[in-house]
């Protein structure tokens, strides 16, 4: 307790026989263990008033909150995963089952509509492409015999008059130290 060893106790108590004497030791222990029991019970009741003005304060609410934040459960996580579990929120003719048999209709417009679309639009092409087809097959002979002058003088003017190179004057080169 005081970090008094049991030889330090024994070396006490043959003083206080010695100073005391045998007649007065019962009374002196008995005294002793008076004040002793008053100084624990004023230390219980010390700590019992500061427990109840610190429940008074709130205090024991913030340890639970504390308490209750580092413990997952009682946090509410589970109610947290539950709420974002949208398989288990469907019920069988809820609002989210009529939403989505409504979402699922419309999706279904959507794809249609646009594969006819299309389907026209790839139509369309195919008929310019035949049109053209047939427009260039009837005016290819005539563009042929047309074409060669052409290009016989485009690869004319396109070929440059070759330039005469010029020498480069021989420069003398330094002479090596020696």
């Amino acid at each position: 307790m005081f970090g008094l060893g049991w030889s330090e106790m024994v070396l006490i108590g043959i003083v206080a026989l010695i100073v005391i004497g045998p007649k007065d030791l019962p009374v002196m222990f008995r005294t002793l263990g008076q004040f002793t029991g008053k100084a624990r019970q004023m230390a219980r009741e010390f700590s019992r008033a500061m427990e109840n003005a610190a429940d008074d304060a709130g205090v024991k609410d913030i340890s639970k909150t504390i308490k209750a934040a580092a413990n997952p459960q009682k946090f509410g996580i589970d109610k947290l995963k539950e709420a974002t579990d949208f398989k288990s929120a469907i019920k069988p003719g809820g609002e989210t089952e009529k939403l989505s048999q409504e979402r699922a209709e419309i999706r279904d417009k959507i794809q249609e509509a646009t594969a006819r679309v299309a389907s026209e639009r790839i139509a369309r092409e195919k008929a310019a492409a035949e049109a053209k087809a047939a427009k260039d097959a009837a005016t290819a002979p005539a563009a042929k015999a047309a074409a060669k002058p052409k290009a016989e003088a485009k690869s004319a003017a396109a070929k440059p008059a070759a330039k005469p190179r010029a020498k480069k004057a021989a420069t003398p080169k330094p002479e090596a130290k020696a």
